[in-house]
């Protein structure tokens, strides 16, 4: 009966805003056409006011899920008519702001204390207004600037009635689509709910900050406000004031002499070192929450705020993808199709070369290309066939990771729509993989592993070969059990040898690895050999 509720309050407000106009009725069904012909809302008058405002208003009406989803959309020029991206920009930081009575209440309940126990000045009009929080201007009794950001009063019901709702149409398009078990949108949900009710809790976005600013300390390229623990608690975030050019005032950075080729150029770098160097990467970079420091003009720096939403990726995700869009930079396609081959990401009886013929007909066409000339709306539509067409699930730990790079693309669409940028990307994740699969990573690998390695060293000897007798179908015969003994002395044979292999095995498998070793072709078997002859002779030394 909620969903329900829900689905009727949405289903007016639809009809309220006379949303049905923006439908293309002539590529509908027949029957479709029929119902809209007949449906309630063509009662309702024609607004006045345009169909950007329309929408806008509709979203706002329907509370944060829907809101968020206009923030995305806003970004997207190139998909939407000029006067709806304009209209729905005003969702990224002009939502219409609650009382700040209210929001006295809750700063004065979360820090036990009134606010003029906390703060010298606390502003009444809020500096900006979002879908989940709005944000006050405020001192501390120290006279410090800050802002202090507050969540909005019962907005986590409206939350969880929407998201039963989500889960109910995800529920059905599985069950009813022929695609939906593919596109698992049961899982995209449950995904979805986690990011936005973390998003709820201030306390875990002021640890994000945290976490972003140590992850930056001193750098050009992007600047985290300081948190201040003391005056924050679940349902309020007190943060360092900063002041900057807002990113999507394009105007007024032409005006500050800002070099929007570099501005552009920093965006990309800031993406692609929190995904790979870091994984952790700022996932809600709409323009309302970004600002520029033009103090330096030629050399600009970011100001992030609102880290209510942050992505990671665990190390397999993360090598996976930076093996594919390095493959994808350099057009090789045959890489591309058997990296998704061996992720799982695609059926294993996948052939290959038709994989690859697929993947080379969509992503031709827009190398060597401004941003401006290529349209992501249309290369996503068509990866999207493909991807049906290979039977490809989707990720739902990719997902906020891809709503993030359509964020960049959108800023960098706007900054400097000449950036091209596949040369900006290409030499940062060549340099990230030589870090990690070259002699640097190998050996940092190594370091880390060492102690870990030192501990099983006495053991190795055995356990190979139990491991040998198990590939030649005996059991390895019960041991008994050992009396008392001092502990083992540190044998080094043993964990050279279980280093040359692990560093012989990566050479044979690694294709970063295999690229510095490739003048020195048995240098990978080599290394195996060695290793083998270390640990048998560690064996027999020992007495095994």
């Amino acid at each position: 009966m909620i969903n329900l509720g829900r689905l009727l309050r949405i289903l007016r407000v639809f009809s309220r805003y006379r949303l049905d106009t923006f439908l293309r009725l002539l590529t509908l069904p027949a029957g479709i056409r029929f119902l809209l012909a007949i449906a309630p809302w063509r009662l309702f008058p024609q607004p006045e006011a345009n169909r950007g405002e329309r929408l806008r208003q509709a979203m706002e009406d329907l509370g944060p899920v829907f809101i968020k989803f206009g923030q995305i959309l806003s970004t997207r020029r190139d998909l939407l008519p000029e006067d709806m991206a304009e209209a729905l920009a005003h969702l990224q930081d002009r939502v219409a702001p609650f009382d700040s009575d209210d929001a006295r209440a809750i700063v004065e309940a979360e820090l036990g204390a009134g606010i003029a126990d906390c703060f010298s000045e606390f502003e009444r009009d809020p500096l900006a207004s979002a879908s989940v929080a709005q944000v006050h201007g405020a001192k501390l009794l120290d006279g410090t600037a800050v802002v202090v950001k507050v969540i909005r009063p019962g907005i986590e019901k409206v939350i969880r009635q929407d998201i039963r709702l989500l889960y109910l149409m995800a529920r059905l398009l599985q069950r009813l689509w022929a695609e939906g078990p593919r596109l698992r949108p049961v899982e995209v949900v449950s995904d979805y709910e986690k990011t936005i009710f973390d998003e709820l809790d201030m306390q875990r976005e002021a640890a994000n900050a945290s976490q972003l600013r140590r992850n930056f300390p001193d750098s050009p390229l992007i600047y985290v406000p300081e948190v201040y623990w003391s005056h924050t608690g679940r349902r309020v975030v007190t943060m360092e004031r900063v002041s900057g050019i807002p990113i999507g005032d394009t105007p007024a950075l032409n005006a500050a002499g800002v070099n929007m080729k570099v501005l552009a150029e920093k965006g990309v770098e800031i993406f692609f070192t929190q995904v790979f160097r870091d994984s952790f990467f700022h996932a809600d970079m709409h323009p309302g929450n970004i600002f520029v420091d033009a103090s330096n003009p030629a050399d600009p720096q970011y100001i992030a705020l609102d880290f209510g939403i942050v992505g990671t990726l665990g190390p397999s995700d993360k090598s996976y993808l930076a093996r594919n869009l390095l493959a994808f930079f350099r057009r090789d396609y045959h890489q591309v199709a058997a990296l998704h081959i061996q992720s799982g990401w695609i059926p294993a009886d996948t052939r290959v070369d038709e994989f690859e013929a697929a993947i080379r007909t969509v992503c031709e066409p827009i190398f060597a290309r401004p941003l401006r000339e290529i349209s992501f709306g249309h290369f996503l539509l068509r990866l999207f066939e493909v991807a049906r067409r290979f039977q490809m699930e989707v990720q739902p730990q990719l997902v906020l990771l891809q709503k993030t790079l359509l964020n960049v693309e959108g800023l960098g669409r706007q900054l400097y729509p000449d950036l091209d940028l596949w040369t900006t990307a290409q030499p940062f994740l060549e340099n990230w993989m030589q870090q990690q699969m070259g002699p640097p990573g190998v050996i940092r690998s190594l370091r880390e592993h060492l102690p870990d390695w030192a501990e099983q060293a006495p053991e190795m000897p055995q356990l190979f070969h139990d491991a040998l007798e198990r590939l030649a179908g005996d059991p390895p015969p019960i041991q008994p059990q050992p009396a008392p003994a001092p502990a083992p002395r540190f044998r080094l044979w043993p964990l050279l040898g279980a280093a040359a292999c692990t560093v012989g095995a990566l050479a044979v498998a690694e294709p970063g690895v295999q690229e510095w070793l490739r003048n020195l072709p048995a240098a990978s078997w080599i290394l195996l050999g060695t290793g083998g002859v270390l640990l048998c002779y560690s064996s027999k030394s020992s007495g095994h």
